[in-house]
């Protein structure tokens, strides 16, 4: 097993963050067995290196909470979501 000798400080943080995402990702991190904060930090760290956060098992796992949370965005929506009076 992997330990890190370097300690880490968290802090709290209130992103806004859209709702069928959030279940997705809980839900993922529940299947996991880890805290979803724990989920983000990994997903964005494997992406500042360019590699993929995901294995093709847990990719399906994924499928199927998207659908289970009617969730059909890809990456490229990403950059056209509006809020209400924007």
């Amino acid at each position: 097993m992997y330990f890190m000798s370097q300690k880490i400080e968290r802090t709290q943080t209130g992103i806004r963050i859209e709702k069928r995402l959030l279940k997705v990702l809980k839900g993922l991190a529940e299947s996991l067995d880890m805290t979803h904060g724990d989920l983000i930090e990994g997903i964005a760290l494997h992406s500042f290196e360019n590699k993929p956060a995901f294995s093709e098992e847990t990719l399906e796992k994924i499928k199927q909470l998207k659908n289970v949370y009617d969730l059909d965005w890809t990456a490229n929506d990403s950059h056209r979501f509006k809020e209400d009076g924007e």
